[in-house]
């Protein structure tokens, strides 16, 4: 570690991707709130919220000590604190199991001890089974490892009734569905640095061309996915609206993106797709409350 600069509490926060953590959080609160009819109880809102977001901190930490050499070699996370050396390995290893332990001590205490064991699953899904295995061993790492990062508005759900309900579980399918056209759009963008890295991401293994059209066809059953809340009688017209309008520009830019390709256009699909799942998400708040 650089001797000549001290560890910084922006260093500690960018271990957590303060970004992913709060749209993790955003569809864990959602969750929260379409489980009741009225207000989530304060203390699961709360206590459910801040160890759910620790522990997916915890997990991005553990992402970033574990890869810590191959983010060396990519320009996207050459400048993270690890790969720069403004903190080192024990200390990113304790910040994860502080921030681990604390998470699952305050949902075992303060929520429900149901949420606590989802939680870690999913938070081992993530930091052990696709960072370290997953990752390395297979093209479709994204979708089998997307499970763990659509667990949170199940676990939103759960720390407020204590179940999981099968409306939780479609949640659990529009964000499952909607990882891989939105992470693969990135890998495009990206495929120089995980070819360099050697890391098998889609279009890396069988390329652009490839990769663009498993983009169409995941985000075409997204749009279909999208509809199934509305089907189930979950929520209601304005919602169904909102998400055949947001759903037909993903596919937009899914169609754009394999037939019309450019430069640019794998990073604007990516950016969108982040539009999209905030944007679906509180549509279902909104009709919910509606």
């Amino acid at each position: 570690m650089d001797s000549a600069r001290r560890p910084t509490f922006g260093d500690y926060l960018e271990l957590t991707k303060p970004k992913v953590v709060l749209l993790i959080v955003f569809t864990a609160v959602v969750g929260m709130f379409l489980a009741v009819p009225g207000m989530v109880p304060l203390d699961a809102l709360v206590f459910g919220t801040l160890g759910i977001g620790m522990a997916a901190g915890s997990a991005a930490a553990i992402n970033h000590l574990v890869e810590r050499q191959i983010d060396a070699k990519m320009a996207r996370t050459r400048l993270r604190p690890l790969p720069t050396g403004h903190l080192g390995a024990t200390q990113v290893l304790v910040f994860a199991l502080t921030l681990g332990c604390v998470s699952m001590i305050i949902l075992t205490a303060f929520v429900n001890l149901l949420t606590a064991v989802l939680t870690l699953f999913s938070l081992i899904g993530y930091a052990v089974i696709y960072t370290m295995y997953l990752k390395h061993a297979t093209p479709q790492n994204i979708v089998i490892g997307g499970a763990a990062g659509a667990a949170p508005p199940v676990l939103g759900w759960v720390a407020v009734t204590g179940s999981v309900h099968p409306y939780s579980l479609l949640l659990f399918l529009i964000v499952f569905v909607w990882t891989p056209p939105h992470f693969w759009a990135l890998a495009i963008h990206r495929r120089d640095d995980y070819a360099q890295a050697d890391i098998p991401m889609l279009p890396v293994t069988h390329g652009i061309e490839f990769t663009g059209l498993q983009i169409l066809l995941y985000t075409v059953l997204l749009v279909v996915v999208s509809i199934l809340p509305w089907l189930a009688g979950m929520s209601g017209l304005l919602y169904l609206g909102a998400a055949l309008v947001l759903g037909g520009i993903f596919m937009y830019y899914a169609v754009a993106l394999k037939y019309f390709p450019n430069d640019r256009l794998p990073m604007q699909t990516f950016s969108y797709s982040i539009v999209y799942l905030i944007g679906i998400f509180a549509a279902l708040l909104i009709d919910h409350w509606l």
